[in-house]
C-alpha cells in the first residue's frame, strides 16, 4: 500500500496528507484486488497502526457492500477465513484492540451475515462460538457482532435503503426486500440457532457475573435487544429471570439487568399472560426489597427502575385496554387491580427530588390518568390518587435553589423540558377531574399570594404559574375564561383581582416578575370584565417592575409582552394613550454610535415599542387630524435623525464606525416600518390621515439605495420598508419603484437579488397589468443581473456560494412563475425572440438539471402556464416546436435523473406538476400529443410497445389524478 497516503489516516495530520489519504481511500475502492492488500494486512497483523487497520475494514465493507456478488466463490471464502483469522488473533493479542476497531469490525461480520447467511455460512454464529468459546476477549467480539446483527435486522435508526433512489416504485420496492430479507433472515434463526445463542448467554452471564462486570453488561443489553424478536420462553424463563433478579443485587450489574428486564416486559404477548409475567415479577421485585425506594441513594439506578416501573405499569395499562375491547371484564377487573396497585410506587417515584427519576415514571401516570377518564364513576382510592399526582405535579414544578436564571445551561435547558412534562400530565388530570383541579390550584393560590412577601421565589413562581397553566388546561373558545361556567369564571377572576392587586408585580425575582407578566397578558379578557385594573397593570409594564427592569432578560420580554397586552385591551386604552405614549418615548430613542449611552432597550425590543407606539394611535377615537399629527410625532424624530447619519456615514471612513452607523439607519427604517403594523390596508391608512407621513418616510429613506457604502444592510431595510408601503399605500408607492430598482440592481451579489425579486413579485400580483410597462422595461436588467451572479466561478467547496446560488435559481424561477401567473406573460413574449428563447432553455434547464425540487416544481408550473397560454393553435410562431423539441422531453428527463429522489416530498411535488405539464400539453396539442409520443418520441427512448400504450392511455384519462399515480409508478 502507499505509505505516504496512510500517514494522511493520522488525526495530527496536515490537510494536503489527508487529502491524499481520502483520495488514495477513493482508488482503492474502485480497484479490483486492493481489498485483498487490505483483507491480507488485517489477517497477518501487518499494521499496529490503529487508523490504518480501520481504513482496511473501510475498504473491506465497501467491497462487501457494494461488490460482493462481483467476486469468485475462493475470493468470497478468503473474506470469511480473513475475518476468522482475525477474531482468532483478538485472543492472542498482548492488547485488545481499540473499541473502534472492534466495533467496525462487528459490523463487517454482521454485513457479511446478512449476505452470506441464508446460502452460503448457515454455521456463522457457530464457528464464530467454536473460535471464541469463553475467551474473555472473544466473547466481547461475539457480543459486538451480535448488536450489529441486530442493527441490521432490527433497528430503524439505521438507514438501508438507498437516498438516491430516483423512481418510486424501485425505492418501494428495494424496502420491502430488504424487509422480506431480514424476516427471513430472523425466521431462519429462529429455526437453527437461536435456541443455541440463548444457550451461549446464560453461559456467559453464568461465567462472568461475578468477575466481569464489562462482559455481563454486554450480554444483558445483547439479551435485552434479541427478547423483542425471539420466542419470549427462551428468557421469560425461571433459570434467566431468577438470574436477572439476581443481577439487580449486584450494584454494577443491576442497572444494565433493569433494561433488559424492560425490554422483556415490554415485548408484545397476550394480554392476560402479559399481567401474569408482570404481576410475577413485582412479586419477586418487591419481595427482594427494591421497592423501598426511600432507602436507595442511587440515583443512576433509580432512574433506570424508574423507567422499568413505567414499562410494567404502561405493559398493564395496555392489557387492561385490550381485554376491555375484547369484552373480558373479569380480566380486565384483575389486571386494573394490579395497575392500582402499582400507583403508590408511581407516585414515589414521580415525586422523588431527582427530576429523571421522576420524568421516567411519567408516561404510566399519563395513561393511569386515561384509565381513570374512562370509568364511569371513581372510588375514593382513585380520586385520593388523582388529588396526590395533583400534588405532586404542583411540588415538581418548582425551580430549585441552583436554577441559574441569569444563565440558562444544558440543566435548566432539561428542567424546561420537564416542565413541559408535567403541563401534559396537568391537562390530563384537568380532563379527570377540572372541579378539583380549579380549587387545588385556588387554594394554593390564594395561600402563597396572602404571603408573597415572605415566601420563597420559587413557590410563588409555580403558583402564578399553576394560573397561568389552567389557561390551557381548562380550554374555552377565544380565551373566554370569565363567562360561562360561573363556578369556574368567578374562581380565576377571583385569582387574577388577587394578582393584580396583591403587589406581587414588586416580588424581587425576575421569575416571578415575569410569571406576572405572561399571566396578565394571557388572561387578557379580564380587564373587560374588571377594566379598573389596566392603569395599575400599565404602571407595572412601564417602571421599573417591566421595561425599566434591572434584568436585560425582563426588560426584552416584557417588551413584546407589552405589545401583546396593548393590541388585545383595544378601545379600553383609549383614556391612557397620550401617558403612555409619553411616557415610553425615551424607549423610542435611535442611539447612534457615537452617544455611548447603554440603552435600555435593544433594537429588537424597541420594534416592538414602535409597534405598540402605532396600535395605540390607529386604534384610538381620536380624529384623523390627531391621529396625522401623534403619528408625524412618532416618525419625525426617525425622519430627521436619518438625514444626519446618512450624511454621517458618507463621509465615514472607518469601517466599524461605517458598519455600525449603517445598523443605526436600518434600525431607523425598521422602527417606521413597524409603526405600519396597526394598519390592515390603505383604506385604514387614509381614514387615519396617515399616507403624507409615510410617503415623506419613503422620500427620506430612499436616497440610502444611491449610497455606496454599506449597501447590504441599508438596502435590507429598504426594501422592507418598500413592501410595507406596497400594503399601506398601494398604487401611491409605484412611481418610486422604478428609480428604486434601479438603485438596487447596481453592483448586486446572489443575496441582494434573492431578498429583491420577493419585492417585484409582491409588486407584479398585487398591480397586475398597470405595471407591465416597468415590468417590460427592467425584465431584461433584472435577468442580466441574475445571469451575471449565477456565472460567477465559486471555489469547488465552498457550501455557502452553492447555498446562495440556488436559493437566487428558486427567486429568479418564482419571478418567472408570478410574471406568467399574473397573466402578464406578454412581458416575457416582447422581449425580442433570442431573449425569450434564453428565458425558455432556463426554465427547461431548472426542471431537468439542477437536483433542486423546488426549483423543479417551479420550472414545471411555469412550463404548463406557458403550454396553456401558448400552446394553442393561434400561439406564437415556432412555440409547438419547442414543446416537443424540449418541454416533453424535460417531463421524462428530469424524473429519470438519479438525483430525482422520489422519497423526498418535494420531489413528490415536482413529479406532480411533472404530470400537469404533460396533461396541459395533451389538453392544448390534442390527439397530435399523443401521436407524436407513440409514434416518435416514446420509441427513440427504446420504451416497449406495450408501455407506451399504457401511458398513453393513462394520458388521455379525464381525471387528472389518475395519470399523476400512473406517473409515480
Amino acid at each position: 500500500m502507499d505509505e505516504q497516503a496512510l500517514l494522511g489516516l493520522n488525526p495530527n495530520a496536515d490537510a494536503d496528507f489527508r487529502q491524499r489519504a481520502l483520495a488514495y481511500f477513493e482508488q482503492l475502492k474502485i480497484s479490483q484486488d486492493a481489498w485483498q492488500v487490505c483483507a491480507e494486512a488485517l489477517a497477518q497483523s501487518i499494521y499496529s497502526d490503529d487508523h490504518i487497520k480501520f481504513f482496511c475494514f473501510q475498504v473491506l465493507e465497501h467491497q462487501i457492500k457494494f461488490k460482493y456478488s462481483e467476486l469468485t466463490e475462493v475470493q468470497q471464502q478468503l473474506i470469511r477465513e480473513t475475518l476468522i483469522t482475525w477474531l482468532q488473533a483478538q485472543m492472542l493479542n498482548p492488547q485488545p484492540e481499540k473499541t473502534f476497531i472492534r466495533n467496525k469490525a462487528a459490523q463487517i461480520f454482521a454485513l457479511l451475515f446478512v449476505t452470506e447467511y441464508l446460502t452460503k455460512w448457515p454455521k456463522f454464529f457457530f464457528d464464530i462460538l467454536s473460535v471464541v468459546d469463553l475467551n474473555p476477549r472473544g466473547v466481547d467480539m461475539y457480543l459486538r457482532i451480535l448488536m450489529a446483527v441486530d442493527a441490521e435486522l432490527v433497528d430503524r435508526d439505521v438507514v438501508h435503503t438507498s437516498e438516491a433512489s430516483y423512481c418510486f416504485a424501485l425505492f418501494i420496492l428495494n424496502f420491502k426486500k430488504e424487509a422480506r430479507r431480514n424476516t427471513l433472515l430472523k425466521d431462519t434463526m429462529r429455526e437453527q440457532c437461536i435456541p443455541s445463542l440463548v444457550e451461549s448467554w446464560y453461559q456467559i452471564l453464568q461465567s462472568y457475573q461475578y468477575n466481569n462486570s464489562e462482559l455481563t453488561c454486554q450480554c444483558l443489553e445483547v439479551v435485552g435487544a434479541y427478547v423483542s424478536w425471539i420466542d419470549l420462553s427462551l428468557i421469560a424463563n425461571e433459570r434467566f429471570i431468577n438470574m436477572l433478579l439476581g443481577h439487580m443485587s449486584v450494584e454494577v450489574l443491576r442497572e444494565e439487568a433493569c433494561d433488559c428486564l424492560f425490554e422483556i416486559v415490554n415485548k408484545g404477548m397476550d394480554p392476560i399472560d402479559k399481567t401474569k409475567l408482570v404481576e410475577s415479577l413485582c412479586q419477586v421485585l418487591q419481595s427482594a426489597g427494591l421497592f423501598s425506594i426511600d432507602q436507595e441513594d442511587d440515583v443512576d439506578f433509580l432512574a433506570r427502575f424508574s423507567k422499568l416501573v413505567n414499562g410494567m405499569g404502561q405493559a398493564l395499562i395496555a392489557s387492561w385496554t385490550k381485554l376491555i375491547k375484547n369484552g373480558d371484564m373479569k380480566s380486565a377487573q384483575d389486571t386494573l387491580q394490579a395497575i392500582e396497585a402499582k400507583v403508590a410506587l408511581m407516585l414515589q417515584l414521580l415525586i422523588h427530588e431527582d427530576d429523571d427519576i421522576s420524568s421516567n415514571i411519567i408516561g404510566f401516570c399519563y395513561d393511569y390518568l386515561h384509565i381513570l377518564k374512562q370509568l364511569s364513576a371513581l372510588s375514593d382510592q382513585q380520586k385520593a390518587n388523582v388529588e396526590a399526582i395533583m400534588l405532586a405535579v404542583m411540588k415538581k414544578l418548582t425551580y430549585d435553589e441552583e436554577y441559574n436564571f441569569e444563565n440558562e445551561g444544558e440543566d435548566e435547558a432539561m428542567f424546561v423540558e420537564y416542565r413541559k412534562q408535567l403541563k401534559l400530565l396537568l391537562d390530563r388530570l384537568a380532563q379527570v377531574s377540572p372541579e378539583l383541579l380549579l380549587a387545588s390550584v385556588r387554594r394554593v393560590f390564594n395561600t402563597t399570594l396572602q404571603n408573597w412577601q415572605t415566601t420563597r421565589f420559587m413557590e410563588v413562581e409555580v403558583a402564578i404559574r399553576l394560573l397561568y397553566m389552567l389557561a390551557e388546561a381548562l380550554p374555552v373558545s377565544h380565551g373566554a375564561h370569565f363567562s360561562g361556567d360561573v363556578t369556574k369564571a368567578t374562581a380565576l377572576q377571583d385569582m387574577m383581582r388577587t394578582l393584580v392587586t396583591s403587589g406581587v408585580s414588586a416580588y424581587q425575582h425576575t421569575s416571578v416578575t415575569l410569571e406576572f407578566f405572561e399571566t396578565v397578558v394571557r388572561y387578557e379578557k379580564f380587564f373587560a370584565v374588571e377594566p379598573q385594573h389596566i392603569p395599575t397593570v400599565l404602571m407595572a409594564f412601564l417602571d421599573h417592575r417591566g421595561l425599566r427592569h434591572t434584568s436585560p432578560k425582563v426588560r426584552s420580554r416584557t417588551a413584546y409582552l407589552f405589545s401583546r397586552f396593548v393590541k388585545s385591551l383595544n378601545k379600553q386604552m383609549n383614556p391612557f394613550i397620550e401617558d403612555v405614549l409619553n411616557r415610553i418615548q425615551d424607549l423610542m430613542e435611535l442611539s447612534p454610535p457615537e452617544n455611548g449611552y447603554q440603552a435600555l432597550l435593544s433594537s429588537d425590543d424597541q420594534l416592538f415599542i414602535y409597534e405598540t407606539a402605532g396600535v395605540l394611535i390607529v386604534n384610538s377615537e381620536y380624529s384623523a387630524e390627531r391621529k396625522q399629527v401623534l403619528m408625524r410625532n412618532l416618525l419625525t424624530p426617525l425622519m430627521e435623525k436619518f438625514k444626519v447619519l446618512l450624511e454621517k456615514l458618507m463621509m465615514a471612513q472607518d469601517e466599524d464606525r461605517q458598519m455600525a452607523l449603517a445598523d443605526c439607519l436600518n434600525h431607523a427604517v425598521g422602527f417606521a416600518s413597524r409603526t405600519s403594523k396597526a394598519f390592515s390596508n390603505k383604506q385604514t391608512v387614509k381614514q387615519c390621515g396617515c399616507s403624507e407621513v409615510y410617503l415623506d418616510c419613503l422620500q427620506t429613506f430612499l436616497p440610502a439605495l444611491s449610497c455606496p457604502l454599506q449597501k447590504e444592510v441599508l438596502r435590507s431595510g429598504v426594501r422592507t420598508f418598500l413592501h410595507r408601503m406596497i400594503i399601506c399605500l398601494e398604487e401611491e408607492v409605484l412611481p418610486f419603484i422604478p428609480s428604486a430598482s434601479e438603485h438596487m440592481l447596481k453592483d448586486c451579489e446572489a443575496k441582494d437579488l434573492q431578498e429583491f425579486i420577493p419585492l417585484i413579485n409582491q409588486i407584479t400580483a398585487k398591480f397586475k397589468t398597470q405595471v407591465s410597462p416597468f415590468l417590460q422595461q427592467m425584465f431584461m436588467p433584472l435577468l442580466h443581473a441574475i445571469f451575471e451572479v449565477l456565472l460567477l466561478p465559486a471555489e469547488e467547496n465552498d457550501q455557502s456560494a452553492a447555498l446562495e446560488k440556488q436559493m437566487l435559481r428558486r427567486s429568479y424561477f418564482a419571478f418567472l412563475q408570478t410574471v406568467t401567473g399574473s397573466g402578464m406573460s406578454e412581458v416575457i413574449a416582447n422581449q425580442g425572440a433570442e431573449n425569450v428563447e434564453r428565458v425558455m432553455f432556463t426554465v427547461i434547464q431548472g426542471a431537468v438539471d439542477y437536483p433542486d425540487p423546488i426549483a423543479q416544481k417551479t420550472c414545471f408550473i411555469i412550463l404548463s402556464k406557458l403550454v396553456e397560454l401558448w400552446g394553442g393553435k393561434d400561439g406564437p410562431v415556432g412555440f409547438a416546436d419547442f414543446v416537443y423539441k424540449h418541454i416533453v422531453p424535460a417531463c421524462f428527463l428530469a424524473p429519470l435523473k438519479q438525483t430525482f429522489d422520489l422519497a423526498d416530498a418535494q420531489t413528490v411535488l415536482a413529479l406532480s406538476e411533472c404530470a400537469v405539464t404533460l396533461k396541459t400539453i395533451h389538453l392544448k396539442r390534442g390527439p397530435e400529443c399523443i401521436q407524436y409520443l407513440q409514434q416518435e418520441y416514446l420509441p427513440s427512448l427504446q420504451v416497449a410497445p406495450e408501455i407506451i400504450q399504457e401511458f398513453c392511455q393513462a394520458l388521455q384519462q379525464p381525471d387528472a389524478k389518475v395519470f399523476k399515480n400512473y406517473l409515480k409508478v
